[in-house]
């Protein structure tokens, strides 16, 4: 069975840490057995480790997250990278088209897909082995994973059976609710109902078959190259809801979507991370990413979270609303992870001329490097504050230590490796400052010292 993992996301409902480019699933605000910080992502990659499953698994993801995937699980992890961001059904064709052209997958084998977020325990990802056997045994077009209600909830979906027992360990389903009242819920919940929580499973030919009925080609190249005619929708609007012979493996485990701050926090095993002071304070979280200190005082069941894209002050119970509040926010992301490091806007200023000046704190993490580049709209000037590295400018290479400053002019080429973890303050100045501006030369190092001559002694 081959495993696709979603990723995706808009950043909003974890704002201020999360953003276009850093989705909740990337936030490290979880503890592993060693008592160190990792995200969702890493915990279920991890997971699927575990279970055996990591070897049959496959990332879909947009072009945005993909330093970030390679920055917390390793440059080797296998990402299926679409083109632009559209929905669920394309990005699960692409992946169904990727596993049947280029992976060679039979069309009689098994695919699941799920998201690559829930926080589980193992035993769950067991339970999706089963989804082989299930669809094998069902003969259903989709299997799902459903998971036995812990409570009352309004938002969730939920997916009913047509009976509450079946000699099989799977139940056929009768139909799906979204997003109930409380008191609908009490009633599915009685009828047997189950939580959706995203996670399927179907042989390939189900999903190749249909795109061929409908001209989509079956050649990845091909695909991507009509990625855009593709139907922006859902699976589940798109397929899940068109399909008839359906069934779900109950799952009795616990399962959560940490899509919200209340839920998140309630799964995190401090409750402060980052400078601050939390006093005369009851059940509520600091989470700070500055470098200035943040106090709370007497406030209670509040999550208060600092980043360089905003400050977040809100009530935990409250904090479902925040997409809809945060949704006309509209700036670039101020913190990203790259597959080389990271990089934390400080500053940026337009002038009335139209001049910008765009200031950024840059770390590279020791033997990584920025590839060997230009720029055609912009200078910058590099202050080094931390570590050491190897510095290439216009053919020549030469040793950098804190303290250094140098200055690289429009069109210069040049690049930087780590050779411990690096940092160092970057000022741009032109117009447009956009990160699209950059013509890259060489993306290895090795490529650098092939082509640029050493000054260092």
């Amino acid at each position: 069975m081959k495993l696709v993992l979603l990723s995706g996301g808009s950043g909003k409902r974890l704002w201020p840490l999360s953003n276009d480019a850093r989705s909740k699933q990337f936030l490290k605000v979880l503890e592993n057995q060693n008592g160190d910080l990792q995200s969702m992502v890493q915990r279920v990659w991890g997971q699927l480790g575990n279970v055996g499953l990591a070897d049959s698994a496959v990332i879909a993801t947009s072009k945005s997250q993909v330093d970030m995937i390679q920055s917390q699980l390793g440059q080797d992890v296998p990402i299926i990278v679409e083109p632009m961001r559209r929905d669920t059904f394309p990005a699960i064709a692409l992946a169904s088209v990727y596993l049947f052209s280029v992976e060679g997958i039979r069309l009689d084998e098994i695919v699941a897909v799920l998201p690559v977020d829930p926080y589980v325990e193992d035993r769950f990802f067991h339970r999706v082995k089963d989804l082989e056997e299930t669809v094998l045994a069902s003969g259903a077009d989709l299997a799902l994973i459903g998971v036995e209600p812990t409570y009352l909830s309004a938002k969730y979906g939920y997916i009913v059976p047509t009976y509450k027992s079946s000699d099989n360990d799977y139940l056929r389903v009768s139909h799906f609710t979204e997003k109930p009242t409380e008191e609908k819920a009490a009633e599915l919940i009685e009828q047997g109902a189950l939580w959706n929580c995203g996670v399927f499973a179907f042989k390939l030919d189900y999903i190749i078959s249909m795109l061929h009925e409908k001209g989509f080609p079956l050649q990845y190249d091909e695909l991507l190259k009509q990625y855009d005619k593709l139907p922006k929708i859902s699976f589940d609007y798109e397929v899940v809801e068109k399909t008839e012979h359906i069934v779900v493996l109950p799952y009795d485990g616990d399962w959560k979507d940490l899509g919200t701050w209340n839920t998140l926090t309630e799964e995190m095993a401090t409750n402060q991370i980052g400078k601050g002071i939390i006093a005369a304070s009851e059940n509520t979280h600091l989470i700070n990413e500055l470098d200035i200190p943040v106090t709370v005082l007497g406030v209670s069941n509040a999550v208060i979270a600092v980043s360089p894209d905003g400050i977040l002050v809100s009530d935990k119970a409250a904090s479902p609303k925040l997409k809809e509040i945060v949704n006309d926010i509209d700036q670039r992301p101020m913190y990203e992870e790259r597959r080389w490091g990271w990089y934390r806007v400080l500053d940026y200023t337009k002038f009335k001329e139209g001049r910008e000046v765009l200031t950024k704190r840059i770390g590279v993490s020791a033997g990584k490097n920025l590839s060997y580049q230009m720029h055609n709209h912009r200078s910058e000037v590099w202050t080094i504050i931390k570590g050491d590295g190897e510095f290439a400018f216009n053919g020549e290479i030469r040793r950098v230590k804190p303290g250094d400053v140098l200055e690289i002019p429009v069109g210069a080429k040049h690049g930087i490796k780590a050779i411990t973890d690096l940092e160092f303050i970057e000022v741009q100045t032109g117009a447009p400052l956009i990160e699209e501006d950059i013509v890259r030369i060489y993306m290895t190092w090795e490529e650098v010292e092939a082509n640029c001559f050493s000054t260092s002694k």
